[in-house]
């Protein structure tokens, strides 16, 4: 079972996620919150695999929520529920330790596929939510160079291997969508990581996110 706590301080929310988890065989709700405070005790009570974060919440959001989790060695692996105005918010979420976001208008079966990755340990990033900020770009990502300041240039396979990073695909998945073995995939995120001047998959997808790649 997947242990679920859901923070969002709109019932109606609230109550219309816990009916669809409900559902879900493999997905138990755990635990509830109505405002940032709530969500800080309940995570930290009741060691969620997964935690359901609401952006905007009273007694602190979530971009406080998960810094004061990933502060005291507590953060859940953090799914931030978001909408359109707060995709730049719900990135610095995932850069203080989230492991992900999405909108709050996804469908049941968006929403447990999220929940599933999620607890898997892999990244996922919505890719509508950086249309916005991919239109805010001082320069088009074709003017931009594709690695880190100084590095080589991305090529067009390792591009294909992010964009799949995002989506939340593991290195097996990558492997069969690409038809390609699972040791050159790694390879492919090495060399990712290596270009981009990053430690890991999660803020490899964030730069790209940022430089409008995805």
């Amino acid at each position: 079972m997947i242990r679920v706590v859901l923070a969002d301080d709109h019932t109606l929310v609230r109550e219309g996620i816990k009916s669809l988890l409900e559902l879900v065989p493999d997905v138990e709700l755990v635990g509830e919150a109505e405002d940032g405070e709530s969500a800080i005790e309940v995570a930290t009570s009741r060691s969620p695999d997964v935690l359901l974060l609401d952006m905007r919440m009273p007694k602190g959001d979530g971009l406080h929520v998960v810094r004061t989790l990933a502060a005291r060695g507590a953060l859940p692996k953090t799914l931030i529920l978001t909408t359109f105005d707060d995709d730049e918010v719900a990135i610095e979420a995932v850069r203080a330790g989230a492991r992900g976001f999405l909108l709050k208008d996804v469908t049941l079966d968006r929403l447990v596929g999220a929940v599933r990755a999620v607890a898997a340990g892999k990244t996922l990033i919505q890719p509508a939510l950086t249309e916005r900020a991919q239109k805010e770009l001082a320069s088009p990502p074709s003017a931009r160079p594709a690695g880190d300041e100084g590095g080589a240039p991305m090529t067009e396979r390792e591009l294909e291997v992010l964009r799949l990073l995002a989506a939340g695909y593991s290195n097996r998945e990558i492997a069969r969508t690409l038809f390609v073995a699972e040791g050159t995939v790694k390879n492919h995120v090495s060399h990712i990581l290596e270009k981009m001047g990053v430690r890991d998959r999660t803020r490899a997808v964030l730069k790209a996110a940022d430089r409008g790649y995805l």
